[in-house]
Order: structure tokens, then C-alpha cells, then sequence
């Protein structure tokens, strides 16, 4: 929404009183810019700091809801609450570095779990399957878009994702099948235009 310099205006000439009362209203309705605000004005700890706040989040809460492994549908849900957080933490603190790491990071602590999940029928892991391929998908366009001199701190990240997928058979199968090319996972092999290779690949009906 664009503001009209009327209405800018109008914003400028309330008293400082007024613009407080304003603003404590708006925060209460608004929680995320709540704790954004919190974050960019006062909160000691950095953006590292919540990063590694949040890796071991990620790592306890994946052990958690390994628990229900079994049932792939619901495990796939406490993992989608999961990302939720990652997503908020990003919002929050602006972590470009930690919106690929963090994914990346949950994507191999769930293939921590191959075993339990090669002994469910496919059907049953197909649509937690494809939500791990989108991600590392998506990682690989937040690498691509950072700085080169970061490349290299992901590839024992990406070296592990291939690893575990590699373990998986059909996981394997189902990555090759929806275009996922094992040899982008190394930083500095990720195809330039590697967004719209993605892009491609969701308009012909893959990934979903």
C-alpha cells in the first residue's frame, strides 16, 4: 500500500504523545514487527547469536517429532510448524545466511531418520519427500543469490544433503524425477539461473 503525502502529512503533525499511543496499539496487533523491532533496537544478541539459537532449535525439535515418524502425515505437519519458526527468525532478523543454512539444516536432520522412513510405503512419505526436494530446491536459489565469498560455507551442508539423499532409493528416484540435478549440490556448481530452472520445473507440474 502506497501512503499519499496527505496522509504522511496528517501522521507527522500528531504529537509525540499521540504517535506513542499509535504505535503501542499497531505492536500489539502485530507481534512479528513487535519482536522485529525488539531485535533491531534493543536486544543484545546478534544475529549469530539467534542463528545458533536456532540450529539447536531445529536439531531438538526434529528428534522430538521423530517420535512420530510413523505417521508421516502428522510428522510432516510438526516439521511445516517447524519451518514456521525458521521463517519468523528470518523475518525477524533479516538472516539471509541462516534462511538457506537453517532449511538445509532440517532437510539432514529429518534424512537423519532414513531408516524409519524406507520402511513406509512410498505413498505414505510421497508428499514429505517432495516437501524435502522444494526445500533443497529453494536452498540452492538463497545460496545462489548471496555473496560468492559465502558459497563455501554450505557445501559440507550440501555434501551432507546428498549424502543422505543418496541413501534414500526413492527419495533418489523422486529427485531425479522432479529435476533435482545432484551435481548443483556444491556451491559453486549451482546454475546461474537456477530460480528459473526451478520456476520451469513447477509450471510442467513437478514438485507438488
Amino acid at each position: 500500500m502506497e501512503y499519499s503525502k496527505e496522509f504522511k502529512a496528517a501522521l507527522s503533525a500528531f504529537s509525540n504523545t499521540e504517535k506513542d499511543k499509535l504505535i503501542f496499539r499497531l505492536l500489539k496487533k502485530d507481534k512479528l514487527l513487535s519482536k522485529k523491532l525488539y531485535f533491531e533496537l534493543i536486544d543484545p544478541e546478534t544475529t549469530d547469536d539467534k542463528r545458533n539459537a536456532m540450529e539447536t532449535l531445529v536439531e531438538e525439535k526434529v528428534i522430538l517429532a521423530s517420535k512420530y515418524i510413523g505417521n508421516a502425515k502428522y510428522f510432516l505437519t510438526i516439521i511445516r510448524k517447524l519451518s514456521a519458526e525458521i521463517t519468523e527468525h528470518i523475518k525477524i532478523t533479516t538472516d539471509k545466511f541462516g534462511e538457506a543454512s537453517l532449511n538445509l539444516l532440517l532437510v539432514n536432520k529429518i534424512l537423519d531418520y532414513n531408516n524409519d522412513l524406507s520402511k513406509q510405503r512410498f505413498d505414505n512419505v510421497y508428499k514429505l519427500y517432495i516437501y524435502i526436494i522444494n526445500k533443497v530446491f529453494r536452498s540452492l536459489v538463497l545460496i545462489k543469490k548471496l555473496d560468492e565469498d559465502y558459497w563455501m560455507e554450505f557445501d559440507d551442508l550440501l555434501r551432507e544433503t546428498q549424502e543422505k539423499i543418496l541413501e534414500n532409493h526413492y527419495l533418489q528416484k523422486l529427485c531425479i524425477n522432479n529435476g533435482l540435478d545432484f551435481n548443483w549440490l556444491e556451491s559453486e556448481k549451482i546454475p546461474a539461473d537456477i530460480e528459473l530452472i526451478m520456476k520451469d520445473i513447477k509450471s510442467q507440474g513437478f514438485l507438488r
